[in-house]
């Protein structure tokens, strides 16, 4: 890392870099700051078998342990943003909320779903985040990638496997957004706003922004709500240590004082575990679990 100038930190915690605010510490935290050093750690990193992930704004993810083992790549150097018409060229390491508000204040229509979404461009495209029954998946014409291979090469949308919370880059490790190119639509600046602010304000009352979360946990069973399910079940408010169900949304884990990873995961386990065994049904778990 010395040899290719990056940024780095050893045994850093990762608490401001994941939206549940747990307290993981890591061996080495990275910040690459153009494509070629990022393609030359991964295949140090890979030649080595040096474990290592790769973290967006850390809004989907569950840090299991107190200490991660490896290296933490964060791309949130990567925030180059070109709009050109109704065409965005935007980098991975780019806040995906505030492009959503950024492209509604010009007038261009796609992205008002996601100014509520706390999550990077790249790692929302790679899970497919949506909400309001939109996802990336309307609004991406492509993407460039760093393959297994250690090349740059170009995806089209038809080409990403996208599905319900689910993209090929869930199911085929080893491929790291860099860049996208998003297409939308020409609408009316002051409607968007406002769809925009009515939704802010809906979901200040129904979700519970005052606690660090990561937003939904899990997937919605088709034909069901996971949340209505889980409250059925009479979880919401309970909590193992500072892991709750929170008592606004039963679909969100909150962190209610100083949760552990652990905390959380056994949470899950017994939320699963309960909807299993009064509906019968099997949840997916959302977010991802990082050990």
């Amino acid at each position: 890392i010395n040899e290719l100038g990056i940024e780095f930190y050893e045994a850093v915690s990762l608490k401001k870099y994941n939206t549940y605010r747990l307290e993981t510490v890591a061996r080495y935290l990275v910040f690459p700051d153009n494509r070629d050093n990022l393609r030359e750690l991964v295949m140090f990193l890979e030649r080595e078998n040096v474990k290592y992930i790769v973290l967006g704004n850390g809004s989907n993810i569950i840090l299991a342990n107190d200490y991660y083992d490896g290296v933490v790549i964060l791309l949130s150097k990567f925030k180059n943003l070109k709009i050109n018409g109704n065409v965005v060229e935007v980098e991975a390491g780019y806040s995906l909320s505030k492009l959503g508000i950024e492209t509604a204040s010009m007038g261009l229509s796609g992205l008002e779903f996601a100014a509520g979404i706390p999550g990077f461009v790249g790692a929302s495209i790679a899970m497919n985040a949506g909400a309001y029954n939109s996802s990336m998946e309307s609004v991406v014409d492509s993407v460039v990638v760093l393959d297994p291979d250690f090349n740059y090469v170009e995806i089209k949308n038809e080409d990403m496997d996208f599905e319900y919370r689910s993209t090929m880059f869930k199911k085929r490790l080893g491929y790291i957004i860099i860049s996208a190119v998003i297409k939308l639509e020409y609408g009316k600046k002051e409607e968007l706003m406002e769809k925009i602010n009515n939704r802010r304000e809906k979901r200040f009352v129904s979700q519970p922004l005052e606690f660090p979360s990561a937003g939904s946990v899990f997937r919605n069973p088709e034909g069901m709500y996971a949340g209505e399910l889980i409250e059925k079940c009479g979880l919401k408010g309970y909590s193992v240590n500072g892991a709750m169900v929170s008592s606004k949304h039963a679909n969100f884990i909150v962190n209610s004082g100083n949760a552990s990873g652990s905390d959380i995961v056994v949470l899950i386990g017994r939320i699963k575990s309960d909807v299993k065994e009064k509906f019968g049904v099997d949840l997916v778990l959302e977010q991802i679990i990082v050990d």
